[in-house]
């Protein structure tokens, strides 16, 4: 665990102007786009989007729903055959996680430990996955990368990385920041990176940026930047993630 991230993150713009200039420009064809919408196409656009994201998010974790599934599950209460009890109960906390956060955007100006434990509680309800900061050691798959063990360090870390997100002007590197340090933090024994994932579009909303549903993004390439990210603590590929991924939503939702 490389302590000295959080100062290196502090202390750096994370995007260039060039990249800047570019999702800024995206952002406001988003804006614009978004001004022509009634509030009931608002709606559907943001049950279009709930199942996108839930949808991609559980399939990154190993869920085997397809989207037109996902899109059964959540209109009509079907569950399918040959996919597990715990896998629809995944897509449906992502559902009732969004459901929070669409509904109370402006709460998540400010990020709190709490707020993080409080996204974690809808993500992981009834998947037998304790509600709390880990304590003791925790083995990641595919990676020699040792996170954290003691359970007052993790709680530091994730504080820390609260300070660091809420000391931040641009709120672009605010949700990358926090897409990268939660999973990298690992505060909980299980649900890290779906939290990421959900905390990093709470932080977009309050200031009326566009949310992420990482539709098109494969599974095994954020994965693969995840990974790097753990060992060398390189930005580029999930950065490159983040970029195209924000700016496949900003074109395609609201």
């Amino acid at each position: 665990f490389n302590h000295e991230l959080f100062e290196t993150l502090l202390n750096h713009d994370l995007f260039s102007q060039e990249e800047m200039e570019r999702l800024t420009e995206r952002q406001r064809e988003f804006e614009e786009r978004r001004k022509g919408l009634s509030p009931i196409l608002r709606r559907k656009e943001k049950e279009r989007f709930a199942i996108d994201l839930s949808w991609k998010s559980s399939q990154i974790e190993g869920n085997t729903y397809t989207l037109l599934q996902t899109e059964s599950l959540f209109k009509e209460g079907k569950h399918t055959k040959g996919n597990t009890k715990a896998e629809a109960v995944m897509l449906l906390n992502h559902q009732a996680a969004l459901d929070y956060v669409l509904n109370k955007p402006d709460y998540f100006r400010e990020l709190t430990v709490q707020k993080n434990l409080e996204i974690h509680r809808f993500l992981t309800k009834g998947l037998g996955i304790p509600n709390k900061i880990r304590s003791g050691r925790v083995g990641i798959t595919g990676t020699n990368y040792k996170p954290l063990a003691k359970a007052n360090q993790i709680q530091k870390a994730l504080q820390d990385l609260c300070d660091l997100i809420n000391s931040k002007r641009n709120v672009l590197e605010k949700a990358f920041i926090a897409l990268l340090l939660i999973a990298y933090i690992q505060p909980f024994e299980d649900g890290n990176k779906r939290t990421a994932r959900i905390i990093c579009n709470a932080l977009l909303l309050p200031n009326k940026y566009c949310p992420i549903s990482f539709r098109t993004v494969e599974p095994e390439d954020y994965r693969y930047a995840t990974l790097l990210f753990y060992e060398q603590n390189s930005i580029p590929s999930f950065k490159k993630i983040f970029m195209e991924q924000l700016e496949f939503s900003t074109a395609n939702y609201f």
